[in-house]
């Protein structure tokens, strides 16, 4: 009777140990197909962040709209976030309430959805989650679209930063002095190298880390073939199986504090957030990133190149004598001809 008694007891522990420990576990944010589903059916809002243009051809049906966050977001020279009333009027007109359950979903890997994540985060969303395989992966399994937009229901939004999701130059300046935090660089080898400069200068954070956010997909070419119009198909842009992400990020510690950044923090989002659903414990990003570190010459830089502005002056020169030129002899072909 006792031995039945405590293995019953031990089996009520185990699973009340087991409970706890899934109860406590960190949602994973990134999600696939079954999800979105089954989130509408919890009444989940869908943001889609593709151009309004594009929306309007078809999209899930309930999702809103308010532009590219990238760029309806954050101020179009320095790539920082517009003043807090904008955003709130902005997210509020379109009943976008960090408070709800809202699943991101935009075309296959657009880093437009990492940033509309990260900026629900940012703002203390604790049920937001990112469709990576987005419209592509909805139209593949022949689910329907819409293409009228749903009626918004806007809200009145009190909005407050939260703390732990991105950092400023002070606190990366500090840990990079101080060696207390990993710092991965998520653009292209060529802007880390400093051979592609996209800022005052080029080059990288000292002691950063380059694993190009491309890395976390399938077939990383894809997008440059996609551009090149070399192939319509996205889905090597789909995430790499978890056991090849672990191998990518083997040279990271999980439990040290992780900085991520690429030229505006957009790129870096995708990657900080693969790293938080592979367990990274304390991961941040870089909202500045290399446009904030790259123009601040006080700031230290690694393979540091510098822009030569007035040789390209001399190239757009050349340039614009030759279009001169070309426009000159098009204007006297065009008289000649209607002789």
């Amino acid at each position: 009777m006792q031995i039945a008694l405590r293995s019953t007891l031990l089996r009520a522990l185990l699973t009340t140990v087991l409970l706890l420990a899934a109860a406590s576990a960190p949602a994973q944010a990134i999600v696939d197909i079954e999800f979105v589903k089954k989130a509408i059916e919890r009444g989940a809002l869908l943001w889609d962040t593709r151009d309004e243009a594009t929306f309007v051809k078809g999209h899930i049906p309930g999702a809103v709209n308010i532009g590219d966050p990238n760029n309806e977001l954050r101020d179009p020279n320095r790539e920082d976030y517009l003043p807090l009333p904008q955003i709130e009027k902005l997210l509020g007109s379109a009943g976008i309430d960090p408070q709800r359950e809202i699943v991101v979903y935009g075309v296959r890997a657009a880093t437009s959805n990492y940033f509309a994540h990260l900026t629900l985060r940012y703002f203390g969303a604790a049920r937001a989650y990112v469709f990576h395989d987005g419209i592509d992966a909805w139209r593949a399994a022949g689910l329907p679209l819409a293409t009228q937009a749903s009626p918004r229901k806007p809200v009145a939004l009190k909005l407050v930063p939260q703390p732990g999701v991105t950092v400023g130059t002070d606190e990366v300046l500090a840990a990079v002095r101080n060696r207390s935090a990993q710092i991965v660089d998520a653009r292209t080898t060529r802007e880390f190298s400093g051979d592609d400069i996209r800022s005052l200068r080029g080059g990288h954070i000292p002691g950063a880390v380059n694993v190009p956010y491309e890395q976390n997909w399938q077939d990383p070419q894809t997008l440059s073939r996609l551009q090149r119009g070399q192939t319509r198909d996205s889905s090597g842009m789909s995430l790499k199986p978890v056991a090849d992400l672990r191998t990518l990020y083997a040279g990271l510690d999980p439990n040290k504090e992780t900085i991520v950044y690429c030229q505006s923090g957009v790129r870096a989002a995708e990657t900080a957030t693969v790293l938080r659903d592979l367990g990274f414990r304390d991961v941040k990003v870089y909202d500045a990133s290399w446009l904030g570190w790259g123009s601040n010459l006080a700031l230290p830089a690694a393979n540091e190149t510098f822009f030569n502005v007035g040789a390209l002056n001399s190239r757009l020169a050349r340039m614009q004598m030759r279009i001169d030129q070309l426009e000159a002899e098009l204007e006297q072909a065009r008289r000649a001809a209607g002789r």
